[in-house]
């Protein structure tokens, strides 16, 4: 069989999807590309055996159809050498021979039987289908993929989980000290439904949809789910098992609420933080009227450090303790320039929500607090 394709078309799609493969794999063959040309369309297919991914390129000639696995690493490299021209792949399907020519020279190597590459996992009847918006589906998984947990105890805590109502879709994020929770009101299923997605194919999806400007198709069962893209598709295996009641653990009717600059707040804290003890990390917030001091200390080195900020807060004075890197990290996903803190007491979770959430988001972070020593 005989085709040719763009060099920097084929080496985009697939640096795309390389990202699914493993350094070490269980089996030899997922350290491969499938290749499958059918009818002037060349799909090519990475996997991990938990998650694949597969990409659809149109060839500019084709003789016949056919299929054949390359190695990954090899061609990839091969690839990122060459400067944009079309390549003419001579693929011999009896002794698996392959010849890449290209302008002034050729690459030779050999396939693999295409016949030993895992298939994907079809979905049952019972399968939900959901339309949302590729820009509204990165800002959810952008904004709470780092709150996601790496718990071998609870698995369940180590993806985002899609909770889908006929009103609303909300993706959740949670490790058991930060919570986000991001809703979207744009987008809606026909019915009840939710799944867990892991951290993996979550990292993946947001790579591909950085350059998606259409709707992405999401189609899930209790075991996998499919994201169809416009030159991508994504199956992976969900993370089964039933997630805690995310609402239940969010403090409501937080007496005392302080309003700041956001990136004030996260300027002192890279500063402060410096001082805080480096097994904890703890850092305070003493609120006064109209001002907080960030303040730090680590009693091992005899270091502290202490900055005042202005803010917008009458209540009552008050200290509460933070990890300092969970509230950066929190901080860093809200895009508003400003955000309120909501408190209740010291031992309860701080939430932190931006003035002005983004249009058609409900955006909401929560952060446990730490036991201040005095």
């Amino acid at each position: 069989m005989k085709f040719i394709v763009s060099s920097t078309v084929l080496s985009n799609h697939l640096q795309a999807i390389s990202r699914v493969i493993n350094s070490k794999n269980t089996l030899p063959i997922l350290d491969y590309f499938l290749f499958e040309l059918e009818d002037g369309t060349l799909s090519v297919t990475a996997s991990d055996s938990e998650t694949t991914m597969v990409t659809t390129i149109e060839v500019n000639e084709s003789d016949s159809n056919g299929r054949f696995c390359v190695a990954a690493r090899t061609i990839l490299d091969a690839l990122k050498e060459l400067p944009d021209q079309p390549l003419t792949f001579e693929v011999d399907v009896n002794s698996l021979e392959i010849k890449v020519l290209y302008q002034n020279g050729k690459y030779g190597l050999m396939g693999q039987n295409a016949d030993e590459f895992p298939k994907s996992a079809a979905l049952g009847d019972n399968a939900v289908r959901v339309d949302i918006d590729a820009q509204v589906l990165l800002a959810g998984i952008n904004r709470s993929v780092f709150a996601t947990a790496d718990d071998e105890l609870r698995p369940v805590m180590n993806g985002i989980y899609f909770d889908i109502t006929t009103e609303d879709i909300t993706m959740v994020a949670s490790d058991g000290h930060k919570l986000v929770r991001c809703k979207t009101l744009t987008t809606k299923g026909s019915e009840r439904a939710a799944f867990i997605l892991p951290k993996k194919p979550a990292l993946l999806i947001k790579n591909l949809l950085l350059k998606e400007q259409n709707s992405v198709l999401i189609e899930f069962d209790e075991r996998n789910a499919v994201f169809t893209l416009n030159k991508f598709r994504m199956f992976c295996r969900l993370i089964e098992g039933r997630y805690p009641n995310y609402n239940s653990v969010i403090p409501q009717n937080n007496p005392y609420k302080v309003t700041m600059d956001r990136m004030l707040l996260i300027g002192a804290l890279r500063r402060v933080s410096i001082f805080s003890s480096q097994a904890s990390s703890l850092i305070k917030l003493r609120l006064l009227a109209n001002q907080v001091v960030v303040s730090a200390q680590d009693i091992d080195f005899s270091t502290s450090a202490e900055e005042t900020l202005t803010c917008q807060y009458d209540g009552n004075p008050m200290s509460i303790g933070f990890k300092s890197t969970f509230l950066i990290d929190i901080l860093n996903n809200i895009s508003a320039d400003e955000i309120i803190i909501e408190l209740a007491d010291p031992s309860r979770a701080g939430v932190i929500i931006p003035v002005e959430q983004e249009e058609n988001e409900d955006l909401l972070m929560l952060l446990m607090p730490m036991m201040l020593n005095d």
